[in-house]
């Protein structure tokens, strides 16, 4: 992939200092307009809920539809709604993106069919079946580009709008408001320790048989942290944060896909066939699979069993997906911001020093600043302001009254800036690029895969199985 290919994605030549891109940027980085974008979205939601309202009228999705003209109904009525949040959206992002010093009109044309198509694709999520067939926005949007890219021609006038990187920050600004730090002391030390113990035991398994493999530093670390926290997101952060190859952030991502599809039918099956009760299974899928779709298909999947097989699985219908929740989505994700600064800090101070260097200059204070990546002091700050939020609800309060009126709208946001980027990934990836790369990524990642599902199932119905089969009774 070329250089200019990378400049049009919103990433970086390979070996380009981060200060001289910083300093052709006359109005701060994309880092930082990300967290203001972010950061803006969710204090204008907080007082619009403060107030008595909402940012939900603004924040429009589909709802769910069993036929097309449920539908067209919906799209209809809501029609003024997607044209004002195209608009916001149009809004805040030219505004970055001529702070930038970038082609605003030729950005503008672009996005306006990026959002047209991820609107279709949100629409396609919300079908009554997608759920079962595991047809989330992010996972649709990332196969259409993927087919249109390897299989079509692109308009050069496109390439300004697929601005990967510059959507997943907003996105995973947008995604701390959904973690409040409340949200750990809720779930309770069982949670957090277990996801603890997995995001260590298969970073380090996936990154030290990458290595063994031949596979350079850089591109380990994004495979490690894939595997080990949130998938998609976790390799996009951790590959702006070492500046790992567009292309080796893509082959993570596909590797994260593959497998989390599979997990997706092969965890509920496992978890019926040992008979497993549904708080243990949901904690097992939360521990071992790697998309949060894909998970809650699969927690909501062996509830469902457990709610329709009578006697056939034990446990409250409803704890399969609580506790899937509770360990993927609060234990795991929030280990995003802490492998993004850890693995900043180990790539300035140690992979990225040439030989002679001067250790005392590579770990200046203001070297490691410069590149450690700034969407994720925007993560901790939307996470405060929500456990601010949350500090004067108790925890069913929260779920009845901040939930519906504050969260969801901002969780909807959230899968508005993934889908763009997950498109956007599709639309900028080529099948050649990653089979480029042979077998080895692949195998170090599925030795992450399967040392997390033996770990998971240990802690989830052995170490913690009293717990975990408490929850929801």
């Amino acid at each position: 992939m070329s250089n200019t290919t990378l400049a049009a994605e919103g990433g970086k030549p390979a070996g380009q200092p981060a200060a001289a891109t910083a300093q052709r940027k006359p109005f701060g980085t994309e880092d930082w307009w990300a967290v203001a974008i972010g950061l803006f979205a969710i204090v204008a939601a907080w007082a619009l809920f403060a107030s008595g309202s909402s940012i939900k009228t603004l924040a429009v999705a589909p709802a769910r539809w069993a036929d097309l003209g449920a539908l067209s109904h919906d799209i209809a009525a809501h029609a003024g709604g997607y044209l004002a949040l195209f608009v916001a959206f149009a809004v805040v992002f030219s505004v970055a993106i001529a702070a930038l010093g970038l082609p605003v009109a030729q950005f503008l044309g672009g996005f306006l069919v990026l959002f047209v198509v991820s609107a279709l694709v949100f629409a396609l999520g919300a079908w009554a079946q997608a759920t079962r067939y595991n047809f989330e926005p992010p996972l649709i949007a990332l196969a259409l580009g993927l087919i249109v890219s390897n299989v079509f021609t692109l308009p050069a006038w496109l390439a300004p709008a697929l601005r990967v990187e510059f959507y997943i920050k907003v996105g995973i600004v947008l995604l701390g408001a959904t973690l409040p730090l409340t949200l750990i002391a809720w779930a309770g030390p069982v949670a957090v320790g277990q996801a603890t113990i997995v995001s260590l035991v298969t970073f380090f398994v996936i990154y030290g048989v990458a290595r063994a493999l031949g596979i350079e530093q850089r591109f380990a670390a994004v495979l490690g942290v894939g595997g080990a926290v949130c998938g998609v997101s976790a390799a996009i952060a951790i590959a702006g944060a070492v500046r790992a190859k567009r292309e080796q952030a893509s082959v993570a991502i596909t590797l994260v896909v593959v497998w989390a599809i599979v997990m997706v039918f092969a965890l509920p099956a496992l978890s019926h066939a040992f008979g497993l009760p549904t708080g243990i299974a949901g904690a097992w899928i939360g521990t071992s699979e790697f998309a949060d779709a894909a998970g809650i298909a699969a927690a909501q999947a062996y509830g469902d069993l457990a709610r329709h097989a009578s006697g056939a699985v034990a446990g409250a219908p409803e704890a399969s997906l609580q506790a899937f929740v509770l360990m993927k989505v609060v234990g795991r994700d929030i280990w995003i911001g802490i492998w993004a600064f850890v693995l900043a800090v180990v790539a300035t101070t140690r992979w990225e020093r040439e030989p002679g260097d001067d250790v005392r200059t590579t770990t200046r204070a203001r070297e490691i600043w410069t590149r450690f990546p700034k969407f994720v002091i925007g993560f901790v700050l939307a996470s405060a302001l929500v456990t601010w939020v949350a500090s004067h609800y108790s925890l069913a309060d929260y779920r009845s009254v901040v939930t519906p009126a504050f969260v969801a709208p901002i969780v909807a946001l959230r899968t508005w800036a993934f889908t763009f980027c997950f498109l956007s990934i599709g639309l900028t990836t080529r099948f050649a690029t990653l089979s480029a790369t042979g077998a080895k990524p692949f195998l170090a990642f599925t030795a992450g895969v399967a040392v997390n599902v033996v770990i998971g199932y240990l802690l989830s119905a052995h170490v913690f199985a009293s717990y975990w089969s408490a929850l929801g009774q």
